[in-house]
């Protein structure tokens, strides 16, 4: 049943709506696009500052292209997502405040904004660049199954999350037309998988015996068995950057990137014990941006590595 709430907000100034809507966009979690720039720093260091500032220009204004149009189709899809998951975020400690659970959005609105969203990045994709395109409309549908289905199969869940990660990482790769190293899309699903994991296993706790009727795949996850495959992820991880590091052809030959290697191993040791911790893995974005050591840890391990790939220029 639609909230009564929702139901008067049909009446609202349109102004009102679009500013629902944009938080139902959830420009947070618009954080996780920013891989497509990973494509470009890692892959472009022919054409970096140093060596021709206007190739490089062109080709971070194309990733700036991609990153706003992956933008908007995943907002596209979070909307999708509130309406179909309204009632059982109502009974969520901080979901049942997101605009279409509270009250704030109608379905109806939301589900136009879905839809205008989803039409204009999806079309403008294909414009920019074909196979941009077409990644851009894989990552929709995953998404959209997701919500619909995948979402309430365990272990699958963590999997088709995954596979959104690993397709920004393609739609990089698809918006600047460069070759990327498959150790970037290893390093890139195997994160994922450490971040699906560790936010079911917050999600778990906090929701306790509740957990089911907010989400039907947590009745069949276990804490331990999360530790157990959180575990395994967390070793795999940093040890795919490490061999990474000295295997990739595009990287300096004197396997100078390995120095950069303990700021990622560090990220996730942080990261381990924030959600073990302090128990706040329920939402990466937030934990990305707020926690100040693991900030750090990033900035440091972005500018080890510009300065890495710079010096072979």
């Amino acid at each position: 049943m639609e909230n009564p709430k929702q139901i008067s907000n049909d009446k609202r100034p349109v102004i009102v709506s679009l500013r629902a809507i944009l938080v139902a966009s959830r420009p947070k979690q618009w954080t996780k696009n920013v891989l497509l720039y990973f494509v470009l720093f890692f892959t472009a260091g022919d054409v970096w500052v140093l060596n021709d500032t206007a190739s490089f220009l062109s080709l971070f204004g194309k990733a700036t292209t991609g990153f706003v149009l992956f933008s908007l189709v995943s907002s596209s899809q979070y909307l999708i997502n509130d309406i179909l998951d309204a009632e059982r975020d109502r009974k969520h400690a901080y979901k049942r405040h997101r605009p279409v659970a509270s009250g704030d959005l109608s379905s109806a609105f939301a589900l136009t904004g879905a839809v205008v969203l989803g039409t204009a990045g999806i079309t403008a994709a294909f414009i920019v660049e074909i196979a941009f395109g077409w990644v851009a409309t894989v990552y929709l549908a995953i998404s959209l199954a997701y919500s619909l289905v995948l979402k309430q199969i365990v272990l699958i869940d963590v999997f088709a999350i995954s596979a959104g990660f690993v397709l920004r990482a393609v739609a990089g790769a698809a918006v600047l037309q460069v070759p990327v190293s498959p150790w970037l899309y290893i390093c890139t699903g195997l994160g994922a998988l450490f971040l699906g994991l560790s936010k079911r296993r917050s999600e778990l706790v906090n929701a306790g015996e509740t957990a089911g009727s907010q989400r039907e795949a947590l009745y069949q996850y276990s804490v331990p068995l999360l530790d157990q495959l959180i575990g395994v992820v967390a070793t795999a991880t940093p040890l795919s950057y490490i061999l990474y590091t000295f295997t990739a052809p595009n990287l300096p030959d004197n396997d100078a990137m390995m120095l950069t290697a303990p700021f990622v191993v560090y990220g996730v040791f942080r990261y381990l014990f924030l959600v073990y911790a302090k128990n706040i893995g329920e939402s990466p974005e937030d934990v990305v941006i707020t926690d100040g050591p693991l900030i750090v840890s990033i900035a440091l391990w972005l500018a080890s590595s510009a300065a890495v790939l710079l010096y072979q220029v």
